[in-house]
């Protein structure tokens, strides 16, 4: 059984529903593996690290081989990090980097820190005592970066701020060696190292990716390397987590998915609507309200410091993954910090007889409630079932979540 990487897992869920195969939400369930109960990193990735076709969970500085998960291998020096205070990994990427066919890790050392890859030792990946660290980028901001394809080169991209400019950043030659070269996308804004929110999608349907920040999004030109790219303001929330851009209401444009604030409470989806001067608007919808005292169905919790869409359930619809960072500075410091650290899809249900905001609903599921999530989660297919699977580090530890 093979891995099967974000692209081709579309592909896969939609060929189980056209055969049938999608689950209601009572057939769910998830199997939880616990990689490590130590806390090396608030973030973690998945992929197949060793090639040998099975899916393999990274957290932090070692990579767990799938299936079973019970042999993990060093990438780089292991610590253990006091879960009061902080790691030196707050978001993880998995991508092949020097495009040799072997793939490689991306870490944040810390919001404002930098970006650095570990080179895979290829077929000695089982046997090397690490791996060789690169500098990717030194000082990469926000607390939601991420790695996408945002210039349509084929190859995914660093996509953050620094200095208060949006901008991503790629290898600049085919080892990946040398320092990435930045591409500035905005003019200078307020922005700092800990600020919160960000996501990268095509918002207004011209084929070409945007960057989203809580305060509006960037429209990327038709004409590449013009700078700055055109800003359309727009209030997303105070700054949750990584944003996304999907349509939820099937009118066939981008909405967009986030929480509201990463240390709060509200989860949010913004529907687009055609402005007054003829441009995008959005219409905000709550999924989890704003305050501690609302719920969905009873469902509340703070702190939603990591978002992910993805099709849970095999029916062809976006579904939301969420849950609360657990001790995101302290068990004290934030609203409801020492609260239970629950791990939730919320599956998207359209109403065939209403149309656009009328016709969406969400029902939360709940996946775990002993683990939470960090600053990122990831997704994939670790078996080649075709069915979607979660891993999470955090200051819980590293946990696996896969579909049974």
């Amino acid at each position: 059984m093979m891995i099967v990487p974000r692209s081709r897992l579309a592909l896969v869920l939609l060929l189980a529903i056209i055969s049938g195969r999608h689950l209601s939400a009572a057939d769910i369930q998830f199997e939880k593996i616990v990689l490590t109960d130590r806390f090396h990193a608030e973030a973690a990735g998945v992929g197949d690290i060793d090639g040998d076709g099975q899916g393999d969970a990274i957290y932090g500085p070692f990579w767990y081989a799938g299936p079973s998960f019970t042999e993990r291998f060093p990438i780089y020096p292991p610590e253990d990090f006091d879960p009061h205070k902080y790691s030196n990994n707050f978001a993880t990427f998995i991508a092949d980097v020097d495009a040799d066919g072997h793939l490689d890790v991306l870490a944040n050392v810390w919001p404002g820190k930098e970006v650095a890859w570990f080179k895979n030792p290829g077929d000695n990946v089982r046997k090397a005592a690490g791996w060789q660290r690169q500098l990717a980028f030194p000082t990469v901001d926000n607390e939601s970066p991420t790695y996408a394809d945002i210039n349509g080169d084929g190859r995914e991209e660093l996509c953050f701020h620094t200095d208060g400019m949006l901008g991503f950043a790629g290898p600049s030659d085919p080892s990946g060696t040398d320092r990435w070269p930045l591409t500035v996308c905005s003019e200078k804004e307020d922005w700092q190292r800990y600020t919160h929110g960000l996501g990268v999608g095509d918002v207004n349907g011209d084929g070409r990716a945007d960057f989203l920040m809580a305060n509006g999004w960037w429209e990327q030109p038709a004409k590449p390397g013009r700078s700055p790219w055109t800003k359309h303001p727009f209030d997303f929330g105070s700054g949750g987590a990584q944003m996304h851009v999907t349509d939820i209401d099937g009118d066939g444009d981008g909405d967009i998915v986030t929480s509201l604030a990463a240390h709060q409470y509200g989860l949010a989806w913004f529907e687009q609507v055609p402005a007054a001067d003829g441009g995008i608007s959005f219409t905000k919808h709550l999924i989890l309200p704003e305050n501690a005292e609302g719920s969905l169905s009873g469902i509340q919790f703070s702190q939603p410091h990591a978002v992910a869409v993805a099709d849970v359930n095999g029916d062809g619809l976006p579904d939301i993954i969420t849950g609360k960072r657990y001790w995101a500075h302290g068990p004290e410091k934030d609203p409801d910090a020492g609260g239970t650290p629950v791990l939730y899809w919320f599956e998207l249900v359209r109403n065939p007889a209403s149309h656009g905001a009328e016709a969406v609903s969400f029902k939360p599921h709940r996946i775990d409630d002993a683990s939470g999530v960090g600053t990122q989660l990831a997704t994939g297919d670790l078996n080649g079932d075709g069915r979607l699977d979660l891993v999470i580090g955090n200051k819980r530890g590293g946990f696996v979540f896969r579909q049974r």
